[in-house]
């Protein structure tokens, strides 16, 4: 009974939405938005075909890589700087100026430097991707309960010991968040990389089919990245649960006491 109570909350409101589009759609045809029974076949054709090989692996294949880059990145450099006053004193106006400029606007220079390759790629969405990760780390790290800090002396945690058992379990809620949001900005990303000079991927893909006033097919590729993004929110979920378990099991703790 629970879980298709949880099935029909998932899926009452695209099963709404799709009513609503069909219904607007039906009385007669809009050549730039087509009907979803259309988009369905065409969707089926274009995606459960060779471009799956040629352009959704290769896109996906960038995506894992920078996330894991970001990730590693990210919380590496994230707790080295969230236990060193000194070196967040020295890196801050850096870090700021850096995490301004936006990734979208490097791609001309990385285009000049890299070339046009998947390191280009690959490179454009770690720059976006790795400041959620860091910047939520640091203050993970950072906001490190005082009484936990004086445990791990006392019982004398150093070095690696300290990391593992006190910093990262301990920063972990705030590291999962950053993770979350750079999902978000690393599908953005690996999009927007691939619309520039390149030759294969979903990003090439939706602008050619665009370019080719082929609409259906465009709508197919944007609706395959808007089921990426459900997927990879859903086994983030997973994984987050199995991260978190002991963070959720203290929260229902404290509001049940």
């Amino acid at each position: 009974m629970i879980v298709l109570k949880r099935l029909g909350m998932w899926l009452g409101l695209p099963v709404i939405l799709i009513g609503i589009w069909w219904a607007a759609t039906a009385q007669g045809a809009n050549f730039f938005v087509p009907k979803p029974d259309k988009l369905a076949t065409t969707f089926v054709n274009v995606w459960f075909s060779e471009k799956f090989f040629t352009d959704v692996v290769p896109s996906m294949g960038r995506l894992l890589i920078s996330l894991a880059v970001s990730l590693v990145l990210g919380v590496a450099l994230g707790i080295a700087i969230g236990l060193s006053r000194t070196l967040r004193w020295f890196l801050e106006p850096l870090l700021e100026f850096i995490r301004a400029v936006p990734s979208t606007i490097l791609i001309p220079v990385l285009l000049l430097l890299i070339g046009i390759n998947d390191t280009m790629k690959i490179t454009v969405i770690v720059l976006g991707c790795l400041w959620p990760v860091l910047l939520n780390t640091i203050e993970g790290v950072r906001s490190l309960d005082e009484v936990l800090k004086n445990t791990a002396l006392v019982y004398r945690l150093r070095g690696f010991d300290r990391i593992r058992y006190l910093v990262l379990p301990g920063a972990s809620p705030l590291i999962m968040a950053g993770i979350r949001h750079s999902l978000a900005v690393g599908l953005i990303l690996l999009v927007v990389s691939e619309m520039f000079a390149s030759t294969d991927g979903i990003g090439y893909s939706i602008i050619n089919f665009q370019n080719r006033i082929a609409i259906p097919e465009m709508w197919s590729g944007i609706f395959l990245l808007g089921i990426i993004g459900v997927l990879l929110s859903v086994v983030f979920q997973a994984i987050q649960k199995r991260v978190l378990g002991w963070y959720y099991g203290l929260k229902e703790a404290s509001n049940d006491g």
